[in-house]
């Protein structure tokens, strides 16, 4: 159940870089918005808490559990769709005492550790590549995205299928039955993009499509991209160094208002704005470090299942960053997700600690040769 712990194993940068990410967007948040500075502090204590606390159990033992997590995690996104608060037409959260709880980041996670499983198993009884296997992980895949996407939750959506993928393939999937994969999927992409311009569609919400559109077609969409507009004049006029933290000048896109909510999905936008250049490619940096060491710990891992859990985190991490920093700077279609440790949000914490606790226990039990 626990794990040996050793001293001169524990992965102390790791440590030291979630921590210094948490802290850092403990500060921009409360340059955003001074009000959601004392629940984030509240979240960074706890999340690091639970990193600690995970990192003590071994991670085999945790996925003995794989499937009641699966069926927890149905459960919770079940629940969700009939008993959540619905905010701005979309059912994601729970509320109970004034605390948001967003099932779907658990959901990160809780896929991460099943899928592991799943994969690793498969690949020990070398039937990763049979069309079973992956008619079962399709299956298993599309359930709890399905509920996602009814929330809706288009972002999350794509991001958990691109993390459980790329598992796949870390796993070990054959060229051959890839190849067949983007035969299909190919054909099956162009042809959603042709749907959903019908105006008879029933896949995607208004505003889902007018979001994809505005990316194609910015010039006949320009009221959907006033958001990123906005996002990118903020960031550009911040240049190299930024205008200061805290800045309420007028002369601020945070003063004017500009960008809702900026502390949660467009939170980027303040890095550039009051940190300028400088802020952005060290927030970047920041990430790239803790997303290198994630991989450096599935390198080292001592079987598949380990590898395939920290690679399921650092694709996490990296593919959450880069969905939310090229949707800040206009590189990507208007979605809402969270940019990992710095944009406001306990759910997302709290999921990314659990995983980062299980990569943690999983650089202690590494190979000792490589």
């Amino acid at each position: 159940m626990f794990a040996k712990i050793k001293l001169k194993s524990y992965n102390y940068l790791l440590l030291l870089l979630v921590a210094g990410a948490m802290t850092l967007g403990i500060v921009i948040i409360n340059s955003a918005d001074s009000y959601y500075t004392n629940k984030q502090i509240i979240g960074a204590v706890l999340g690091f808490a639970i990193l600690i606390v995970v990192a003590l159990f071994d991670y085999h033992f945790i996925c003995k559990f794989y499937v009641i997590i699966y069926f927890i995690n149905l459960g919770f996104l079940a629940s969700v769709l009939l008993f959540g608060e619905n905010v701005n037409n979309a059912t994601r959260w729970f509320t109970f005492a004034g605390i948001t709880f967003q099932p779907s980041e658990l959901t990160k996670i809780f896929m991460i550790i099943f899928m592991a499983k799943f994969l690793s198993r498969a690949a020990e009884k070398e039937k990763l590549s049979k069309f079973s296997t992956v008619l079962r992980f399709m299956i298993l895949l599309a359930i709890p995205i399905l509920f996602i996407f009814m929330q809706p939750d288009l972002s999350t959506t794509l991001c958990i299928t691109m993390v459980m993928i790329t598992m796949y393939y870390m796993a070990g999937l054959s060229y051959k039955v890839i190849g067949i994969i983007l035969l299909i999927l190919i054909p099956l992409v162009s042809g959603f993009l042709w749907y959903i311009q019908r105006p008879d569609q029933k896949l995607l919400y208004e505003h889902q499509v007018n979001r994809i559109m505005s990316f194609i077609y910015p010039s006949e969409y320009q009221d959907d991209n006033q958001q990123q507009d906005n996002s990118v004049m903020a960031i550009g006029s911040g240049k190299l160094t930024g205008k200061g933290l805290n800045n309420d000048s007028d002369a601020t896109v945070k003063a004017t208002k500009l960008i809702s909510e900026q502390q949660t999905d467009f939170i980027f936008s303040i890095v550039g704005e009051e940190l300028g250049f400088a802020g952005c490619i060290f927030v970047i940096a920041l990430i790239l470090l803790i997303v290198l060491q994630c991989i450096r710990v599935a390198r080292r891992a001592k079987d598949k299942l380990g590898m395939l859990i920290a690679s399921g985190v650092a694709c996490l991490i990296g593919y959450q960053s880069f969905i939310n920093i090229g949707v800040a700077t206009a590189l990507l279609p208007n979605t809402g997700i969270p940019l990992p440790f710095i944009s406001y949000g306990l759910s997302s914490l709290l999921s990314l600690s659990i995983g980062l606790g299980m990569t943690m226990n999983i650089s202690m039990q590494h190979r000792k040769f490589y």
